[in-house]
């Protein structure tokens, strides 16, 4: 189990790396294919929406064929291709095109050590070794801060993805060759998501897993960089380094959460308690928009450190998931979590674009990092009326 967790939590590195590069890209992209902000919104939203629409199935092939198999085979074809597709670019549709591969690419990864976890591994001890894949996992994310500014003016942005598209191909393989399937759940019992849809004890926790990724996520992902560039004039290398200073904060974020559950003997009140803090901290930078840079990427770093509840939000869920639909059940949390952000990825650009036309650039980003806020506050309070899963 440990090799095979190992693999796919370094494979995931470049999960994250493909959800969140786009954020250092902005100015050259617009200059060499004209991609504006809207443009890169609409495509980062479907990089999430394609992640989010792959689930069912993989959830279903991770139950059949098991997370060597599935995870392989998709991160060669969508991965490796997709990264490929955009280092040859020309417009947008090219790029909409390239992260709609990459994310249907990149979702069997993490839900493949999930499974693995969740079929193998201590109940008790499922947040901590979540959110340390993840954590570790989100190395990647560091990558596409600074390291990949300096790449894309060292060696220019489509050198940069053709190389990536080659170490996603040769993470494909090494998946494929060394990671081994777990044995298959006891009894050979079938089941369906709809199994999973009328359990009421997950009800109240879909909402929150909808919108909990979604301030950290989108921020980090896209919107910091436009933002520092647009109301501050920062350039591609000090975009890099903002990035980097969010991307260490939700890190260090999900390796505080990992143990809390634990800790304090419940997975709700950790939740609520984070994503609340992400909420209060969403609407202060919509608040503060264009008053001090230092301000701002000091609260865009508080978004990603109280908003990486993601790990413990399966963890609850997985509490309540039979044995038979391991699979099903993490891909289904991770339905709602990354679609949330897809969806609401998309929402922002159509925010941004029209709040910019009519008041300018900090009246937009004031716009948007309040919508965030408020989808945060909204899905707390429906989660209150959840219930912490049974020890």
């Amino acid at each position: 189990m440990r090799a095979g967790l190992i693999l796919l939590c370094l494979a995931y590195v470049l999960s994250q790396f493909y959800r969140a590069f786009l954020a250092v890209l902005g100015a050259v992209l617009a200059r060499d294919i004209g991609t504006g902000p809207e443009d890169l919104a609409f495509a980062s939203g479907l990089w999430f929406l394609a992640f989010a629409g792959a689930q069912l199935p993989i959830g279903w092939a991770l139950d059949r064929f098991g997370p060597r198999r599935t995870s392989a085979i998709m991160l060669l074809i969508g991965g490796a291709g997709g990264a490929l597709v955009f280092g040859f670019a020309q417009g947008a549709a090219h790029v909409n095109l390239a992260m709609l591969m990459i994310g249907a690419g990149c979702a069997p990864v993490l839900v493949s050590a999930y499974f693995i976890l969740a079929r193998q591994g201590s109940p008790a001890q499922f947040a901590t070794m979540a959110a340390l894949l993840l954590a570790i996992g989100s190395l990647g994310n560091l990558g596409a801060s600074w390291p990949m500014a300096w790449a894309v003016e060292a060696i220019g942005w489509r050198a940069s993805m053709i190389g990536l598209a080659a170490i996603t191909a040769l993470a494909a393989m090494v998946l494929l060759i060394f990671v081994r399937d777990p044995e298959a759940a006891p009894g050979g019992r079938r089941g369906s998501v709809m199994d999973l849809l009328k359990m009421r004890a997950l009800w109240p926790i879909f909402p929150m897993m909808f919108v909990c990724y979604a301030p950290v996520a989108a921020i980090r992902g896209l919107w910091i960089g436009p933002y520092l560039s647009d109301v501050f004039g920062l350039g591609t290398a000090q975009l890099g380094q903002a990035s980097l200073v969010m991307g260490i904060a939700m890190i260090g974020g999900t390796l505080i959460y990992g143990p809390l559950d634990r800790i304090f003997g419940t997975h709700k009140w950790v939740i609520f308690s984070g994503n609340m803090a992400c909420a209060a901290a969403s609407l202060a930078l919509a608040m503060v928009v264009g008053h001090s840079v230092g301000l701002g990427i000091a609260l865009c770093a508080a978004i990603g450190l109280f908003g990486s509840t993601f790990p413990v939000m399966i963890a609850h869920a997985r509490g309540f998931f039979p044995a038979h639909l391991a699979g099903r059940g993490v891909t289904l949390m991770n339905l709602f979590g990354i679609g949330g952000v897809g969806l609401m990825q998309l929402g922002s650009g159509v925010i941004h674009a029209r709040v910019a036309a009519s008041s300018g650039d900090v009246a937009s980003y004031a716009a948007l990092f309040a919508f965030f806020g408020i989808a945060a506050l909204a899905g707390s309070l429906v989660y209150l009326f959840s219930r912490d899963a049974p020890r």
